[in-house]
């Protein structure tokens, strides 16, 4: 029997139906799009979508703490290790190079401390010399980092000249710092492991303001009628060079930074080309300046004797067999009337040479073979062993020269005379001359020229007979007092010289002009070398108003040197 409360818990739980409820029509359906989902009826979802949701956050749980426990305590050692070492870095401490000197200790390159970073400075270079020690100093590059500031060069290094040559020594070793940074991978500290070690320092054998003062009389000559220069000067005993200057030259700093672009640029489209070193690679004809070496050769090979003379009327003229009307004229720079060796050489007679050269009218000359021999004994047509740059050997010409050169194997007469007035296929260094007339300054050994103070001069000897070299001697000396090199004639500086002038050019339009020479005459300590390369034919003044500049520089500035 059902209580009470039965009979109203029924009650509750269900309600009356009304008739409209139960019989519907079409008329009384609610409008709902069934195709959207309108009044379709929800289904509840079952309870195994609750349990695989369930399982699946309680595996992703005990994954992370497994995760957690392997990070926190399994591999807690390497991970602390590899923090410290991504907050830890190592950087570079940049090595100051170390200085190049002048033979009197004055700086030739230095360095400007710059900050470049609060924890770390890079020294740059400074050049006080500029311009005049270019060549011979040279210039460098500095250390580069990329955009993200890891380096990809760490070193300043040396690119040309001394710079380049003796980097090794300059470089020094770059020390190591450690690096801290924040959470953000900006620095916060840093302490150095290791200190930079400086390079060392490299002493030069030129003199600073010698050389200074070369370079600007060789450069108002030079922008006056010539598009360059170069002069040279050598200790005779030693071999070491005082001055060896080029121009046109650049500025070594803005080389070594690159900056402005503008005179860098300036400098590549230069067609006077200003990083070409004229004394060291610079190929020249060098014209009369060889006639010293060909006397010498003539009185070796018994050829003629210093008292042989000759009358220049001018010109020698060669028959020609086939053309009477039409001889071979070979010209002379002037009627020089009778001369001696002496005399040849002080005047300069093309003439005199020609004959001693190639013969002339039943006088046998020496013939281009032993031309060719005795020039190169005294290191014409090969390197002089100058360190700083790749020379060139030059030229002697000889008929194996012109077959090759110009597929010719037929040498006539003309070609030697003209080979013994240092016409023709010569062609020579300012390094070249230099060291050769240093060898009949020395009375006989030939030196290479040594850039680095103090250091040995390899040296060959050429054995000269003291007699027949003083000839020549005497008629260098004589072309200061009456002949072609009257302008080096400077109260007290006693300087015997040789002048030289070649033409040059498709029409002989253009002319190069030498001098060499030695001082004091009595005894000698110093050779000298200077070409003012390419100027227009007639110009008067050049390579001896260039040396007249620099040995009055000396004799007032370097009174020592002047001295016998």
């Amino acid at each position: 029997m059902r209580s009470v409360s039965d009979l109203l818990w029924k009650r509750r739980r269900y309600s009356a139906l009304e008739p409209d409820e139960i019989f519907l029509d079409s008329q009384n359906l609610p409008s709902f799009d069934t195709a959207h989902m309108e009044g379709r009826i929800e289904r509840p979802l079952a309870p195994s979508v609750y349990r695989i949701v369930l399982a699946g956050a309680l595996l992703l749980g005990l994954i992370g703490l497994s995760q957690t426990f392997m990070l926190s305590v399994v591999a807690h050692d390497e991970l602390a290790t590899w923090a410290s070492e991504n907050r830890l870095s190592e950087d570079s401490i940049i090595a100051e190079r170390g200085l190049i000197t002048d033979r009197n200790g004055i700086k030739l390159a230095t360095n400007a401390t710059a900050s470049t970073s609060a924890l770390y400075t890079a020294a740059l270079r400074e050049y006080p010399y500029g311009e005049s020690t270019a060549h011979v100093v040279g210039y460098v590059s500095y250390p580069k980092r990329d955009q993200n500031g890891n380096w990809y060069q760490d070193e300043t290094i040396g690119i040309a000249g001394i710079e380049s040559l003796y980097d090794a020594t300059l470089r020094g070793e770059n020390g190591t710092l450690i690096v801290e940074t924040d959470a953000r991978g900006e620095r916060a500290s840093g302490y150095v492991v290791r200190a930079p070690k400086a390079g060392r320092d490299v002493a030069l054998s030129i003199d600073a303001d010698l050389q200074e003062a070369s370079y600007r009389y060789v450069k108002e000559r030079a922008d006056a009628s010539f598009i360059g220069g170069a002069a040279a000067i050598m200790d005779v005993k030693t071999g070491e060079l005082l001055t060896l200057v080029s121009y046109p030259s650049f500025d070594p700093t803005i080389m070594s930074t690159g900056v402005p672009q503008e005179t860098v640029q300036s400098y590549i489209d230069d067609p006077r080309a200003p990083f070409v070193d004229r004394g060291v690679v610079g190929l020249y004809t060098p014209g009369s300046i060889v006639k010293p070496f060909i006397a010498l050769a003539a009185l070796e090979e018994r050829t003629v004797t210093p008292q042989t003379t000759y009358v220049s009327r001018g010109q020698l003229v060669i028959p020609n067999p086939f053309n009477p009307d039409k001889p071979t004229i070979f010209r002379d720079w002037r009627a020089h009337g009778a001369v001696d060796m002496r005399r040849a050489i002080a005047v300069s007679s093309d003439v005199y040479f020609y004959i001693v050269g190639g013969g002339f009218e039943g006088e046998r000359g020496m013939g281009v073979s032993k031309i060719y021999e005795h020039s190169r004994k005294f290191g014409f047509g090969m390197k002089t062993g100058f360190p700083l740059e790749e020379e060139p050997d030059g030229v002697v010409p000889n008929p194996e020269w012109k077959a090759q050169a110009f597929d010719e194997s037929i040498w006539r007469v003309g070609d030697t005379y003209n080979t013994s007035i240092g016409q023709y296929g010569w062609q020579v260094t300012l390094l070249q001359s230099l060291r050769a007339t240093a060898a009949l300054a020395n009375g006989g050994s030939l030196l290479s020229p040594v850039i680095v103070k103090d250091e040995p001069a390899a040296r060959e000897e050429l054995n000269l007979d003291p007699a027949e070299l003083e000839v020549v001697l005497e008629g260098m000396r004589m072309a200061v007092t009456e002949g072609t090199a009257t302008s080096l004639a400077i109260p007290g500086l006693r300087v015997a010289a040789k002048t030289g002038t070649a033409e040059t050019g498709a029409r002989k339009e253009f002319t190069n002009s030498l001098v060499i020479g030695y001082f004091p005459y009595e005894n000698p300590k110093y050779a000298f070398a200077v070409i003012m390369e390419r100027s227009n034919a007639g110009t008067a003044l050049g390579a001896s108003a260039v040396m007249r500049n620099i040995l009055e520089w000396v004799k007032v500035n370097r009174p020592e040197m002047a001295q016998p």
